[in-house]
């Protein structure tokens, strides 16, 4: 959530860094109505103010009337009245200031300048390129044709069992998907510098709302019936189950003052996450690349403001290492204003080679969200010898996807006899096995 006090003082250019991001934008139009409604809640605080202190004085000229003994009947009366303007008064600023507040809470977060502008994702600007794409003497297959023929993966049976948009893995398959995990927990641990930390998988909806998923993305996520959701209010006893470990790592400081000394605070964490991937009917509707269920090895950061672009280069660099060390072909693509995630200030993107698609996809979002997400969940620090607190700056990104690591190994590595090769890092966790067989 951005700051009151600054989009107050900055209209002009909030309104054309949210043009940046859309111009057709809903928040373009929140923005039209910040004005008018800031002016209505500290006019009603005006008044009431106003209001106040003239009941003060009529309140102590009542007191003195009737000390002399004199008739205070008009008095009471004015004083009744002004008791229920002051009380209405008040109660439109309260309204107004919850009016405000919710407002506040659909606008996203402003771009910084290095962000490019543009329209669409195809203005997103291609920063590095690593590796180069293996070319093959035969046709290169796709990862679900791959897997499927090696007996390693089940859509069916998934579907079965789930419904769509879901996989089974067995045997080579289920240990590369363990193995991949494994190594991306120990490279980040023990070169990297993170805490490996294990949350819950379900959170409730205050948690939520602090990484900025609620209210606006509530249809992506999957919510338990153990309690309704209400729109608006931020509940700590209902359950969602995680898209993302972003969200309950996050949380792990929610309504917390940290000390400087804890700063830059770096975690990672392996957890199963859950997307409905509402609005995505019809989309990459063959293999692994789109499920309700998949892996994911998470980065988060809490920094200092002054920290927070240096970290984020940091963090996507640790990312990366995890593709170069298994000889995985990747791009680093800077998202314009318009591809932006809505809490994020800058994000680039990790795009894999797959071979049997011929085309990049994203394997990771490592995004800088300055203070958007923790002044919505109020995690704030004390810099030293200051008297008051200030807000962290929180950045986090997938370090990486597990499944679609895995499905880039599959395309990547795959060989003539329809077996494909393993990284030559993953062998120690592939029980030193170099080659993914069919399955007997």
């Amino acid at each position: 959530m951005l700051d009151l006090s600054f989009v107050r003082a900055n209209l002009p250019l909030v309104e054309e860094k949210l043009r940046a991001r859309d111009p057709s934008a809903e928040a373009i139009s929140l923005l039209s109505q910040f004005a008018h409604l800031d002016q209505e809640r500290r006019s009603a605080i005006t008044a009431a103010e106003t209001l106040k202190a003239e009941r003060n004085a009529l309140s102590a000229e009542f007191g003195k009337l009737k000390r002399d003994g004199k008739d205070t009947t008009e008095l009471a009366q004015k004083l009744a009245a002004t008791k229920y303007q002051n009380e209405t008064l008040e109660r439109t600023a309260i309204d107004l200031d919850a009016a405000l507040q919710t407002l506040m809470q659909a606008i996203p977060n402003l771009p910084q300048d290095s962000v490019p502008i543009g329209t669409s994702e195809d203005d997103n600007r291609v920063e590095k390129v690593w590796g180069t794409p293996p070319t093959f003497n035969f046709p290169a297959l796709p990862h679900w044709e791959i897997g499927e023929r090696l007996g390693i993966l089940d859509f069916n049976r998934a579907a079965k069992i789930s419904g769509s948009r879901f996989v089974v893995h067995y045997c080579q398959g289920a240990r590369l998907e363990r193995a991949l995990a494994n190594f991306m927990l120990d490279l980040h641990t023990g070169q990297h510098g993170y805490t490996e930390v294990l949350p819950p998988y379900m959170v409730n909806s205050k948690s939520l709302f602090g990484t900025g998923q609620l209210p606006k993305f509530a249809e992506d996520a999957f919510h338990c019936d153990d309690k309704a959701y209400t729109p608006g209010q931020y509940q700590d006893n209902d359950h969602w189950l995680i898209p993302t470990a972003e969200v309950p790592v996050t949380n792990l400081f929610r309504d917390e003052t940290l000390d400087e000394s804890q700063l830059t605070t770096s975690f990672c964490a392996y957890t199963p996450c859950f997307r409905s991937e509402a609005g995505s009917y019809g989309k990459d509707v063959r293999g692994m690349i789109r499920q309700h269920q998949f892996q994911k090895v998470e980065l988060v950061k809490f920094t200092r403001p002054e920290d927070s672009n240096a970290e984020h280069e940091k963090l996507t660099r640790d990312a990366e290492r995890v593709l170069e060390a298994l000889g995985l072909p990747y791009r680093r693509v800077l998202l314009c204003t318009a591809d932006m995630g809505f809490a994020s200030a800058k994000t680039y993107d990790l795009e894999v080679w797959l071979p049997g698609q011929q085309l990049y996809r994203e394997i990771s979002s490592c995004s800088n969200f300055e203070a958007f997400q923790a002044r919505r969940a109020n995690i704030r620090y004390r810099p030293s010898g200051a008297k008051k607190t200030e807000f962290v700056h929180t950045l986090n990104g997938s370090g990486l996807a597990v499944g679609r690591t895995y499905l880039a190994i599959l395309e990547n590595y795959q060989q003539p006899d329809g077996t494909v090769r393993i990284p030559e890092a993953l062998v120690p966790y592939m029980n030193n096995q170099t080659l993914i067989t069919k399955r007997t």
